[in-house]
């Protein structure tokens, strides 16, 4: 029997009309946008917080902190607040941090992250999704909930290592565009899957975080997705800064290299290819010196050369 949830969806852009459909022909969905377009008719928050049974954070960071605490004391005690938000706040917060701070103890949340792109949901294509919960009675309502629908989900415990893995392929996914408007080849797209996998996983266990987790679909699954679709917002940021276009540089990716700088989050000089990337978007200039120089003094340095073998000699 299939459980009867009220949802209510907070946001209705993209990942709000993707999550529209997938849902609206089994649960009672009620959705809330702060700027509605001409035609469409939001709910009032405080009037529809209250019945709702999974909350969707279908909205950017930013907000996340003032709307949380727009509704936090109208939640129902077992209401499910769920964000696909991947950037960090003006604050250097992620939306895990947000919920942890801003909801009381008792309140359940989850992060769902992962190859989801609103598109090919709305197309009626394959979709797939790691839930980062504390409890597995949250994954087991998010797997009920997307289960008429092409949305496969997972569950891990890692909420700091998903979140990292998801923020920081945003960054990771403009330098593929870099390559790939310079014409770098399919070899050097090969490296960057390594090398920024390498550096994520370095980066998600200073985090606190599982240091398997940037190769799961939160992290390698959305990775990939991000950094190789010629319909990508990052990848197409890349393809921009390598053609040392400065204007309307913007988006988590972006965002994410200032909150890091400003919050001192992360030291970027330990990990040369998000320093490169880093030192392209403040500089946008000779793009591919810069890549010259990044891949000399990797090697000069040995960060790849020596790989472990499990294998014994012979």
């Amino acid at each position: 029997m299939t459980a009867s949830f009220q949802i209510l969806i907070l946001g209705y852009g993209e990942m709000g009309h993707a999550m529209e459909y997938l849902l609206k022909d089994h649960y009672q969905l009620a959705i809330w946008e702060k700027f509605p377009i001409d035609g469409f008719s939001s709910v009032v928050i405080e009037e529809s917080a209250p019945h709702a049974d999974i909350v969707l954070f279908c909205i950017p960071v930013n907000p996340h902190q003032e709307v949380v605490q727009q509704i936090a004391l109208l939640l129902k005690k077992t209401c499910l607040c769920v964000s696909i938000a991947k950037g960090l706040d003006e604050t250097g917060k992620t939306a895990a941090q947000i919920f942890s701070e801003n909801l009381a103890e008792h309140q359940p949340f989850a992060l769902l992250y992962g190859p989801m792109i609103s598109e090919e949901i709305r197309a009626g294509r394959y979709a797939f999704g790691q839930l980062g919960c504390r409890d597995l009675a949250a994954f087991h309502t998010m797997k009920t909930c997307f289960h008429h629908t092409k949305l496969y989900i997972d569950h891990t415990f890692d909420i700091p290592g998903i979140s990292w893995s998801v923020i920081l392929k945003n960054v990771y996914a403009m330098a593929f565009g870099m390559a790939d408007e310079l014409k770098l080849g399919d070899n050097m797209r090969g490296y960057l899957a390594v090398a920024a996998l390498q550096e994520l996983n370095q980066i998600v266990h200073a985090m606190n975080g599982q240091s398997d987790s940037p190769y799961h679909l939160a992290g390698l699954g959305d990775l990939i997705t991000t950094a190789t679709s010629e319909s990508s917002h990052h990848h197409e940021l890349g393809r921009r800064l390598a053609r040392e276009e400065t204007q309307n540089i913007c988006g988590e990716g972006p965002h994410t290299l200032k909150m890091i700088k400003q919050h001192q989050l992360i030291n970027t000089q330990n990990y040369p290819l998000l320093q490169l990337i880093d030192t392209i978007a403040q500089n946008p200039h000779n793009i591919r010196l810069k890549f010259d120089e990044y891949l000399e003094g990797t090697y000069k340095n040995s960060k790849f050369q020596t790989t472990r073998s499990a294998s014994k000699k012979w």
